[in-house]
């Protein structure tokens, strides 16, 4: 008959068997969470314009009281009357640099249509110094007014959690829209023109 310490190694012995075969599985099915979480994110479109309802739309666009990059003073309040997008964006952003000749292109689209096209802000988002935004802009182009964002808190009052987001607000002061991922310039302008029927009572 074995004695207590020698029944308590060989159950030792026992356990850690058992533990050493359940491991392998365990193992084998992290890896598999891992991959299909792979999968997903490399099967998800950057592209797309979808649409992400967040506390913010629907209601009147938050207190935006700021600078733009060249001094100029930015309220957004006071664009009330005009259709304005605010694009939020950050110079280490690869979507956003993808993204960067579309919006030029909607920008042009928009000066086309004069007094009736919607006015484009981009905004800072994240840590990004102001002379390597200004030097992005002058590598990249685009003459829109950049926004300053410091204290992010432009960012927390819309919910902004990565970039490239794009947001618009309509005449009246209230935000209609959120696209949470790269926009093209014929469906931003498109999708603007759907709300601008919608509130004239013509769609």
């Amino acid at each position: 008959m074995l004695d207590a310490a020698a029944q308590e190694t060989t159950s030792s012995k026992a356990g850690g068997g058992r533990g050493r075969r359940i491991a392998p599985w365990i193992a084998l099915g992290v890896a598999a969470v891992i991959a299909a979480l792979f999968i997903v994110l490399a099967g998800s479109d950057s592209t797309r314009t979808d649409t992400v309802t967040n506390f913010a739309v629907g209601k009147p666009a938050p207190a935006m009281l700021t600078t733009t990059l060249d001094g100029k003073p930015f309220d957004l309040s006071r664009r009330k009357g005009s259709w304005v997008v605010l694009n939020f964006f950050n110079t280490t952003c690869l979507p956003c640099k993808a993204e960067h000749p579309e919006l030029v292109k909607f920008a042009e689209q928009q000066q086309s249509l004069g007094v009736d096209g919607a006015e484009l802000y981009t905004v800072t988002w994240g840590v990004d110094s102001e002379d390597a935004v200004k030097q992005w802009f002058a590598d990249n182009g685009g003459d829109w007014p950049i926004v300053r964002d410091p204290n992010g808190s432009m960012s927390v009052a819309l919910g902004v959690a990565q970039v490239p987001e794009t947001w618009i607000v309509d005449p009246q002061g209230i935000i209609v829209q959120r696209i949470p991922s790269q926009i093209t310039a014929d469906a931003l302008s498109q999708t603007i023109q759907q709300w601008r029927d919608a509130e004239a009572g013509t769609s």
